[in-house]
């Protein structure tokens, strides 16, 4: 029994955590999402058909961060999500500028109903993987080196995000620094 113990407790240790959850087969269709926990998850912009399987899925708020006249937006999103009897939040985050009110409005929503389970999403979940991050680390409490490799698997954040990143940690006597963290811009695109 003692070496049955030992064995379990070794293969437990020996075996990677991974952060991000594997989510439900369906979910996992959405465009870059990411399961954070049973309560949070974010991802790009969902399809209409794809707001009727986050609806069964259990999730009971939306938060959208990203501006309704994108190409890609839909464009009746608010009616969609309200319809499907969730509640619908929208921050509108312009991606060259954010602003740390954007991310407290977003944050001040999740504080208030800390139990329900939500989906923050943008178009690509390039903002939200940000708002992911500094949510989790300011107020969950993840580790840094865990939510940036998190971020990571959707993108490196740019110099306006890294810079917004290290503002909002600032305020809040968060270091975005860690040993595995490499917070080094992408080169910029070319045309």
């Amino acid at each position: 029994m003692k070496n049955r113990m030992l064995l379990a407790a070794a293969l437990l240790l020996s075996t990677p955590l991974l952060a991000v959850e594997d989510p439900a087969p369906a979910l996992a269709e959405i465009i870059n999402f990411r399961q954070y926990s049973d309560s949070f998850s974010s991802a790009g912009q969902p399809t209409l058909e794809q707001f009727q399987v986050i609806a069964e899925q259990g999730f009971e708020r939306i938060v959208y961060i990203a501006f309704t006249n994108n190409p890609n937006a839909l464009a009746d999103e608010d009616l969609v999500v309200k319809g499907l009897g969730m509640e619908y939040m929208q921050v509108p985050v312009d991606f060259s500028n954010p602003l740390p009110d954007d991310f407290y409005a977003f944050a001040d929503s999740m504080r208030r109903n800390t139990g329900k389970k939500t989906l923050l999403h943008c178009q690509v979940n390039a903002r939200a993987t940000a708002f992911s991050f500094l949510y989790r680390v300011i107020y969950e409490d993840v580790p840094v080196a865990e939510a940036k490799e998190d971020m990571n698997t959707v993108w490196q954040p740019n110099a306006v995000w890294r810079d917004f990143i290290f503002e909002v940690m600032a305020q809040n006597d968060k270091d975005p620094n860690c040993d595995s963290c490499d917070w080094t811009t992408p080169p910029p695109r070319t045309q």
